[in-house]
């Protein structure tokens, strides 16, 4: 039985021999022969058939790689009771970011500590997470997780895509020139915010979901102690000469996208989404504070009506008297 199975093993092994012998021949006799030779069209993206000839070298295209080497994830949430408004805002947001991953929305109830739990289950190094209070008030927590910094801002004047008609579009998915204003480099705790802006809107080269060009610009200038955020797209266009003219050139324009915000600093911290304070303005005031303010001034109209009056009647009794005419009837004839 052994020689049996080492006689099977040894014919095995001449069949294999003399196939490979006849595949070596046959390639041999097709080099003579001129193939067809399968190229993959770049625009079509079908298989054509073209035939070499002497002196031509056939090319395929070749798509160019990026290294996706900057992982960078953002979680973007919301919170319960947010408005219409404001989830317009929020699908700006994401459409923004094309980085992001999304998550229900959060019943925190006064902790807001549970998204570092789901940013971490959604492996996400940094998070965004609006808050709504009273349905009127909205908060904004931007930070990296899970060991920080973050910063609260109060978001106001706020306008989305759909509402401003704006005539300016972008690919969906490009990556945006980040464009801050000088002022961020002058203070320790606006040099932190920009570097956490830089990190959620600015899309790492060669994500999946983002295209390899840039045609658009997201700025943030400061003023006034807040930072007003705009949205930009870049236009190219030619002057009206002709294209054979040497002085023809080709010139850039802005035109806006959207969505336009403000964002008012509140609070930056050491941790994420809270932790000690690095930095606190001094200069904020609480949207419940404003409207106290407003509704007090409403309800002093009464006492401002009766002190107008007082204050007419005291103007009138010193400032209006006519003087005394000596030549008069009265004055004359005792």
């Amino acid at each position: 039985q052994e020689r049996k199975s080492i006689e099977m093993i040894k014919r095995k092994f001449k069949d294999v021999q003399e196939e490979e012998d006849r595949d070596d021949a046959g390639q041999s006799d097709d080099d003579e022969v001129e193939p067809d030779v399968v190229v993959r069209s770049a625009v079509v993206g079908k298989l054509k058939s073209k035939k070499k000839s002497d002196g031509v070298v056939v090319e395929k295209s070749k798509r160019p790689s990026f290294k996706y080497t900057n992982k960078q994830r953002v979680l973007i949430i919301s919170s319960r009771g947010i408005t219409a408004r404001y989830r317009h805002l929020l699908e700006d947001f994401k459409k923004l970011i094309p980085h992001h991953k999304t998550d229900n929305k959060l019943d925190d109830k006064g902790d807001i500590h549970a998204v570092n739990e789901i940013a971490e289950l959604k492996s996400c190094n940094q998070v965004i997470y609006l808050e709504t209070r009273k349905h009127q008030d909205l908060y904004m927590y931007i930070g990296r997780t899970p060991h920080g910094p973050s910063a609260k801002f109060h978001i106001v004047n706020i306008h989305t895509m759909d509402e401003l008609k704006l005539t300016g579009n972008c690919m969906l998915g490009s990556r945006p020139i980040l464009n801050f204003d000088a002022s961020f480099n002058d203070k320790p705790h606006l040099q932190v915010l920009r570097n956490l802006l830089t990190d959620a809107f600015g899309t790492p080269l060669g994500h999946p979901k983002s295209k390899p060009f840039s045609d658009r610009v997201m700025s943030f200038f400061l003023l006034r102690n807040n930072i007003w955020v705009r949205n930009y797209q870049i236009v190219d266009k030619k002057e009206a000469a002709s294209a054979s003219s040497a002085t023809s050139k080709a010139h850039c324009s802005l035109v806006e996208i959207g969505p336009r915000f403000v964002l008012v600093p509140i609070r930056v911290f050491l941790g994420s989404l809270g932790g000690p304070s690095l930095y606190a303005n001094p200069a904020f005031v609480t949207p419940n504070a404003e409207r106290a303010s407003l509704r007090r001034q409403k309800g002093n109209r009464y006492v401002d009506r009766v002190d107008h009056k007082l204050k007419r009647k005291e103007y009138s009794a010193n400032e209006l008297q006519v003087p005394v005419n000596e030549l008069a009837n009265s004055q004359v004839f005792v």
